[in-house]
């Protein structure tokens, strides 16, 4: 922190000058007493220096109303009375009077104009600061210095350099703000060429070149530095012991402390922190123990590191000894605890504190979220945006993880939203989150829509991506993303591979995978590991070919893990080898005795075959090694809200209409053909049994709820914590052909997408979306589209390019009444949104849909800006003619 105030103490150098020239300029009379005299004191007229001394410190003290007042009543004023008023103006941040009085000043001298070009600098008004310069009728140092001091802080630094060049004449304060410019914004290498063309260079600037080597951790060129620099201060020592501190080299480190002539708290937090960084914190805890005086520094220094070793019981006792505690004090407390598990001391903590940031909410977030808890963690978000709390890049992120975990789609799409007014979506690090869960969430497309907005892409947008189109079973996406990858020039890692072998997996691709598989070390250097062979073996298993799997599980380099193993027993399964499948059950019963889920997928091995008794073999087993099989669950969000449901529910409130409406869908299914997978069941009884066993698992309670309460037309999306059985997958297979409508269905492997009976009705329903949204098809306009089944959401941005044409011309729904809903939303610097929901429209009316759609378009672009991106959400149902 203290170099970072080194580099901007030498920007501000040029800034300041142009107050210490105007301070040259005033007399150095002293006011009777040293106060400024009262308003209602008289103030002699021929003392000019004392009106303008009086106008000074109003304006220091903010009263620039009672500084105006001095300032009119003045009988004759100097350019030094005008100069005063101008620089108070700035001083309170008052710009526009400032500008104000600088058109009305009779006279103006070279002071008048730098005050006005730093007020403008100060204010990032770059525009205004460039032509007054170029107005400017004599330009001094200070007025150059000033320019390149505004470029420099605000990281432009090309402009900088080009400033400095420009100049004609150059002192210390420029020399140093260009050399300060090179090292704030990393680029050390021209920071070193300028430092040696030229000599004589004054202490602030090596020390500044010094903490610059030390931000890039370049250690030798900081050491090399250091033995040239004529003087060394105290700033000079601390900054090399960070140097070797930060950089692991404790003992040079330790010897630089040992010889620094004065030692300061900060000299001694330097050592302690390179201990704590090193997770040394007993040796920390010493050093601690002999600091002649401690800050808060040392002090959060001392609990960071008992928090980072799990020492929660010694980092209590630092917080409650120190004296001071600051609200990095309490963060770290908070994030300790949540770290452990320790929710409830965590929540205790957060609960007591005087004054909280967003870091504190993102803590207490992450610890809700890490423990499981991701309801209570979404209550907390919601609970900081209604205390106003400012949400920052990791609490979003930490959300957005905690609405894929549990699938809250709904509730991230808010968030979403939430982030592209503040601006974050852009960005790599959220972008990723947001990618990561409209992914797990179901919505592929949108996931997509998110990729292609991220700015800059690393390798980790790509993965989940690639890994993305993979768990949804659309390998050639995910193989296309790969190729796409490799052409942008991001190179592949273990986890890219992970998803291309995955991708061929679940689309059968065999020879692909495998040219894939052994193309890993040969074209991108990458090593082999556990899970690249499991994803081979599921590969090889699905396609039958068991004895390839067993040779390739040969030739592994490392003996094969649980996961592997549980690879060739689902493959035994799906194949009837049941003397394969008990092998693969024995060592994964050896390498994970507690691991429910290979029990359960063994029994159903045997009862496939009808070994009963050997089904009630595992159960007994299970009960003596104490293995429980975790309860299935599957789960929807309707509404905001999370709707659980079990095998067999009936706690749920519309647990009666549930079941009645799954009766019906019964009888529909066996008219397609339906029946009842029983040899799924791992139960001895009778056919009928098994049937009434299977008929009311979790996840068609799940999806007949969803289908009972949302919308027709918007895409089911249901979650479950195991695997889909086989005989709910064949029903939902059905039931989406049935009632037409897209049913998305995620599990502990990866999604399900049914979408039987959607695809006769989508022409239609795109006709009529094409339709509805004519209006959004201008020539000046711009249109993506992402299309989910008789919904839209366009992406388009107003300009001057050409866009596509009107897709449709003439109205499709002659025969039907459409209900429709719009939203937009959208804008650089805001977020606002225009809804509409109308009532149902007889085929003679239709034309006043566009009308409003048009009126609401019109709104958005005029609110958000000729040039914002904006989004427009269309979704239309089918519905009964109104009366």
């Amino acid at each position: 922190m203290r170099f970072r105030r080194l580099h901007s103490t030498c920007s501000r150098l040029l800034l300041n000058e142009t107050a210490s020239h105007l301070k040259a300029e005033l007399p150095r009379t002293k006011l009777a007493g040293g106060e400024p005299p009262a308003k209602s004191a008289k103030v002699s007229s021929s003392d000019i220096v004392q009106w303008n001394r009086s106008i000074t410190q109003h304006m220091r003290q903010g009263e620039c109303d009672s500084a105006l007042s001095l300032f009119n009543s003045m009988p004759a004023k100097s350019s030094v009375s005008w100069n005063a008023m101008l620089s108070g103006y700035l001083l309170n941040g008052k710009l526009d009077l400032a500008q104000k009085l600088f058109d009305e000043m009779p006279q103006r001298d070279l002071v008048s104009w730098n005050i006005m070009l730093s007020g403008y600098i100060k204010n990032k008004n770059f525009g205004a600061a460039r032509i007054l310069f170029d107005q400017m009728p004599v330009k001094d140092v200070v007025s150059w210095n000033a320019l390149l001091s505004g470029y420099a802080q605000n990281g432009y630094v090309d402009d900088a350099r080009r400033i400095f060049l420009m100049m004609p004449v150059k002192n210390e304060i420029s020399w140093n703000g260009l050399l300060a410019t090179y090292v704030q914004n990393g680029r050390i290498e021209e920071a070193r060429k300028l430092f040696e063309s030229k000599d004589n260079w004054p202490l602030v600037s090596w020390n500044c070149l010094l903490g610059g080597y030390l931000r890039k951790k370049m250690l030798a060129e900081a050491k090399v530095l250091f033995d040239k620099m004529p003087v060394k201060d105290q700033v000079s020592w601390n900054t090399i012991i960070s140097c070797y501190a930060q950089s692991d080299d404790l003992e040079e480190a330790r010897r630089l402390f040992d010889e620094s002539p004065i030692k300061d708290v900060f000299t001694w937090t330097s050592l302690l922190s390179g201990y704590v960084q090193n997770r040394m914190v007993d040796e920390a805890r010493r050093i601690f123990d002999e600091m002649p005086e401690k800050n808060e520094v040392s002090w959060n220094a001392m609990i960071a590191g008992y928090v980072q070793s799990k020492r929660m019981d010694l980092a209590r006792e630092f917080f409650e000894a120190m004296p001071c505690k600051n609200i990095s004090s309490w963060n770290t407390m908070i994030t300790g605890y949540a770290q452990i598990g320790d929710i409830t001391h965590a929540r205790s903590l957060f609960d007591c504190m005087p004054n909280r940031d967003c870091i504190s909410w993102a803590a207490i977030i992450a610890g809700y979220a890490q423990s499981g808890n991701s309801e209570e963690a979404l209550h907390m978000f919601v609970q900081m945006k209604r205390d106003g709390g400012r949400i920052n890049r990791s609490a979003f992120t930490c959300v957005l993880s905690t609405s894929a975990d549990i699938a809250a789609f709904e509730f991230g799409k808010q968030i979403h939203g939430r982030l592209v007014k503040a601006g974050y979506h852009t960005g790599c690090y959220v972008g990723n989150a947001l990618l990561s869960m409209y992914c797990k969430c179901g919505s592929i497309d949108e996931a997509y829509d998110v990729f292609e907005e991220i700015a800059e892409k690393d390798a980790v947008s790509w993965n989940t991506m690639i890994i993305g189109y993979a768990r949804h079973g659309f390998g050639k996406q995910a193989l296309r993303q790969f190729e796409s990858m490799k052409e942008v020039g991001i190179r592949p890692d273990d986890v890219t591979m992970v998803g291309v072998l995955s991708a061929c997996g679940h689309t059968g691709l065999i020879d692909k995978g495998m040219e894939h598989f052994y193309s890993m070390a040969r074209d991108y250097g990458i090593v082999t590991n556990p899970r690249h062979y499991t994803c081979m073996i599921d590969l090889l298993g699905r396609a039958g070919r068991l004895d390839d799997a067993q040779n390739l599980m040969k030739d592994m380099p490392c003996e094969p893990d649980a996961a592997t193993w549980g690879a060739l027993l689902g493959a035994s399964r799906i194949h009837g080898n049941t003397e394969l499948g008990e092998k693969a059950a024995e060592m994964i019963f050896r390498l994970e005795p507690w691991n429910a889920g290979m029990y359960v997928l063994l029994s159903n091995l045997y009862a496939a075959s009808g070994r009963w008794r050997d089904v009630s073999k595992m159960r007994l087993k299970m009960r003596d090694t104490g293995v429980r099989k975790m309860p299935g669950y599957s789960w929807v969000e309707v509404q905001n809200q999370i709707h659980l449901f079990s095998v067999g529910d009936t706690m749920h409130p519309d647990s009666k209409r549930i079941y009645a409406f799954l009766e019906e869908l019964e009888l529909l299914m066996k008219q397609e053909g339906y029946v009842s997978a029983t040899k799924l069941v791992l139960h001895d009884v009778d056919e009928e049994e098994k049937a009434h066993m299977l008929k009311y698992h979790s996840e068609k309670l799940a999806v007949a709820f969803a289908i009972l309460n949302i919308p027709s037309g918007r895409p089911i999306r249901v979650m479950k914590n195991l695997r889909v059985c086989g005989d709910c997958h064949t029903a939902i297979k059905l039931i989406s052909k049935i009632v037409g409508r897209l049913i998305i269905v995620r599990d502990s492997n990866r999604f399900h997408h049914f979408s039987e009976g959607v695809l006769w009705s989508s022409v239609l329903w795109r006709e009529i979306l094409d339709w509805l949204l004519l209006p959004v098809w201008p020539k000046r306009m711009t249109v993506t589209v992402c299309q989910e089944e008789r919904s839209y959401t366009l992406k388009f941005k107003h300009t001057e390019q050409n866009g596509r044409k009107p897709p449709c011309l003439k109205n499709p729904w002659k025969e039907k009444n459409v209900a429709f809903g719009v939203c937009c939303y959208g804008g650089k610097h805001m977020f606002f949104n225009f809804s509409m929901f109308a009532k149902p429209i007889p085929a003679v009316t239709e034309f006043v849909a566009q009308l409003q759609i048009l009126e609401l378009l019109d709104n958005a672009i005029f609110t958000a800006g000729y040039k914002a991106v904006l989004y427009i959400h269309a979704i239309v149902e089918e519905c009964e003619m109104l009366n």
